[in-house]
This record gives structure tokens, C-alpha cells and sequence, in this order.
């Protein structure tokens, strides 16, 4: 397996997923899925956290009332570029998505814990991680 291959690889049996979960990233920029403080309440777990691009941690509580004072933007319409997709199942109904996020001159790393619940999906988790156009991807020997 190639760098690229070992961060994007993914598992025939779940390409669907993975399809699934690219059509709903990067949270909370997607209208489709979402729009109002009760759609991301619903899509988020209560015991969703996150870690911002600062490395700051965020508590669901702190992410819903920043949405709610500030509406995110919609990220198609804005021109972000995603990339890089992967997916690993962790548990039976949870599942790791990553990717690259292409923010005009800002790239990110992300990474979200997906769960599938009988409501539908969930966030667990997210974290974006700033890095340079020139970074190196390095997978250990």
C-alpha cells in the first residue's frame, strides 16, 4: 500500500458508507442535512466534543450555541474542497471518516466518529488539524 493508499483506504463492503458520510461533511456546512439549532442537536451525540484547528477542545454545548449565534456557511457554495476520503469501521454502528478540507487558502485534516443510531447518523466526535500545502504524509516503517 502506497502513503496515500494507507490514509484513504477503504473497505469495499463499506463504500457505501463512506458515500454516505462524504455527502454530510465538513459538519454543520452542509444545508442538506441541516440548518437550525434542532438539526444539530439531532445530529450530534450529547456527548459529542471536539477538537478545534487550535487544538482547543469544544463541548457540544459550546458548538451549539456558536451555531446558534453564527450560522455556518454552506461549503459548496463558498467553493471548499474535499479530499482525501477514508473510512475505517470501529465498532459494529460507529465508523472513522477523514479527509482533507481545501478552505481557499486554509487546508485542514479532519476526522469525525460517525454512529448509526435508529434516528439515523450522529457526530461523536470531530477534530481538524491545520496543515501546510507542503506537508508531508508519513506512514511508519
Amino acid at each position: 500500500m502506497t502513503n496515500h493508499e494507507v490514509f484513504t483506504h477503504t473497505a469495499p463492503d463499506l463504500l457505501s458508507v463512506l458515500e454516505e458520510l462524504r455527502r454530510r461533511e465538513p459538519i454543520f456546512h452542509t444545508p442538506q442535512f441541516g440548518t437550525t439549532l434542532a438539526d444539530f442537536e439531532r445530529a450530534t451525540a450529547p456527548e459529542y466534543w471536539e477538537v478545534g484547528a487550535s487544538g482547543r477542545r469544544y463541548s457540544r454545548e459550546f458548538i451549539l450555541s456558536t451555531l446558534d449565534q453564527n450560522p455556518p456557511i454552506n461549503a459548496a457554495s463558498v467553493g471548499w474542497q474535499s479530499y482525501g476520503h477514508g473510512l475505517r469501521r470501529l465498532g459494529s454502528d460507529t465508523y472513522l471518516f477523514t479527509y482533507t478540507l481545501c478552505q481557499a487558502e486554509r487546508l485542514t485534516r479532519r476526522a469525525t466518529i460517525w454512529q448509526i443510531t435508529p434516528e439515523g447518523w450522529r457526530i461523536l466526535y470531530h477534530q481538524g488539524t491545520i496543515v501546510s500545502v507542503d506537508e508531508d504524509n508519513a506512514v511508519p516503517s
